[in-house]
């Protein structure tokens, strides 16, 4: 009788373990996420939370994709292909919300914080040395770059030419990659062009351009970059998504404690900056000294009075057509909870 109770709980024994087993495995499946990112410098709290093991304290297993812009990444995030991305807000993800897909930015990633202008108005050498260029009222009629319709550069180029009393239509305009807004600016074809670091540096160090507006002096705080998640990934695995949150509010402080004075001068500076020489094509440990860094916001919140600044830019321009607003397309729910968990930053 005792030998049949012992088979009997053995049988019982291995049915519980057919049935743990499967539940562990797709617990395992529900903790990988897929991250599509630029491979830019400004994707430093990614390359950092998975270098210093925060997704794995988090149980996440973080797969990285590499997309060609941010704007790649809206559509799939939507159906749920990619459950998180990397990218700033523009006129298209703004279109892409008005037409329903499920998307929301989620926190910061990169902005013009005071001191922090990484992606300064950059005007050709020769313009500043023969005194044709003085002041922002000296833009009108020059031609000026940015990379695409509907970037971040728009809204910042509104800014800059209000400065000098003038408005879009008083500049021309062409779309060129930064490092082709640098070899267009040599050979005199371009103007000028809102330029992230570390291209607005190369153009300095090469005699090309020079920092004629730095951005956090006249569009302080602008929000050029964001994360953002899918509605998807949202709704299907929220505990993972706040896992997710808190290792990224994580990388976020790490990168702050490497800021200091508008440079990568703080305690993490060598550290950061070895993550990203790793990761990015920006290898020169020279260059991470002399160019200006982003910001962060280390308790993960954007700065939504840019943002409805930017989306009243687009509009104004035609290119954001549809009904939609800022607050339609945040949610700050995921960093308020990490923030919770963690408490606040204490600068």
């Amino acid at each position: 009788m005792i030998k049949l109770r012992s088979v009997l709980v053995f049988v019982l024994a291995l049915a519980l373990l057919a049935v743990v087993m499967p539940s562990t495995r797709a617990s395992a499946e529900d903790a990988k996420v897929s991250v599509g990112l630029v491979g830019a410098v400004s994707d430093a709290p990614l390359f950092i939370a998975e270098a210093k093991g925060y997704f794995k304290e988090e149980n996440i297993e973080v797969n990285l994709v590499q997309f060609n812009s941010g704007a790649l990444m809206t559509a799939p995030l939507g159906t749920g292909e990619l459950d998180v991305g990397a990218g700033g807000p523009s006129a298209g993800f703004y279109n892409a919300v008005a037409r329903g897909i499920d998307v929301k930015i989620v926190a910061d990633k990169a902005t013009t914080a005071p001191g922090y202008g990484f992606n300064p108005l950059v005007i050709r050498k020769a313009l500043i040395d023969s005194g044709k260029v003085k002041s922002a009222r000296d833009l009108k009629g020059l031609t000026i770059a940015n990379v695409t319709t509907g970037d971040s550069a728009e809204p910042t180029i509104t800014e800059a030419l209000k400065k000098g009393g003038l408005t879009w239509n008083d500049v021309k305009h062409v779309h060129l990659s930064f490092a082709d807004q640098v070899v267009a600016m040599q050979s005199g074809s371009v103007d000028g062009g809102i330029i992230t670091e570390p291209n607005a540096t190369r153009a300095v160090q090469l005699g090309i351009g020079v920092r004629f507006m730095p951005t956090d002096k006249f569009y302080p705080n602008q929000q050029i970059a964001t994360l953002m998640y899918g509605g998807p990934f949202m709704k299907s695995r929220p505990d993972v998504a706040k896992r997710f949150m808190i290792a990224y509010v994580k990388a976020l402080r790490y990168y702050y404690g490497a800021l200091k004075d508008g440079h990568y001068a703080g305690p993490n500076a060598a550290s950061v900056t070895a993550i990203l020489e790793a990761n990015t094509s920006v290898k020169d440990p020279a260059l991470y000294k002399l160019m200006t860094p982003n910001a962060v916001n280390p308790d993960g919140a954007v700065d939504l009075d840019t943002m409805r600044n930017d989306l009243s830019v687009w509009r104004a321009l035609g290119e954001v057509t549809g009904n939609v607003t800022v607050e339609q397309a945040v949610d700050m729910s995921y960093v308020d909870a990490a923030v919770k968990a963690l408490g606040k930053y204490k600068r």
